[in-house]
């Protein structure tokens, strides 16, 4: 069983930034792939960024390419999304996910996200 457990979303004002933490519990985060989603009100959970178990293949989805950065720390077994360039349609929960055999088993939380224009 793996707890992840998101933080550090907030209020911010568009063009801002925002750091998002995962933090993991129960089992090492080296063994997964690692999802970030969100998911804005009436509308359905869409997919942010991925990195892969080694911390390398970054992917993202077109509307967050050169503003979102996602990393982490096998170390500290945490995850993280750098957001720059907040825009008020990046509003939304945010959800980390741990991903194997191309399935996403664990959920946290989310953590919400409010970008004002």
């Amino acid at each position: 069983q793996v707890q992840l457990v998101e933080s550090g979303g907030g209020l911010v004002q568009a063009g801002g930034s925002l750091r998002l933490s995962c933090a993991a519990s129960g089992r090492t985060l080296n063994i997964y792939g690692m999802g970030w989603f969100r998911q804005a009100p009436g509308k359905e959970r869409e997919f942010v960024a991925f990195i892969n178990r080694s911390g390398g293949n970054p992917t993202y989805a077109d509307s967050v390419k050169g503003r979102f950065t996602i990393s982490r720390d096998i170390v500290k077994n945490t995850v993280y999304l750098q957001m720059n360039s907040l825009k008020p349609e990046d509003t939304a929960v945010y959800y980390c996910a741990a991903e194997r055999w191309a399935r996403y088993d664990y959920w946290g939380q989310g953590t919400q996200v409010t970008v004002s224009s």
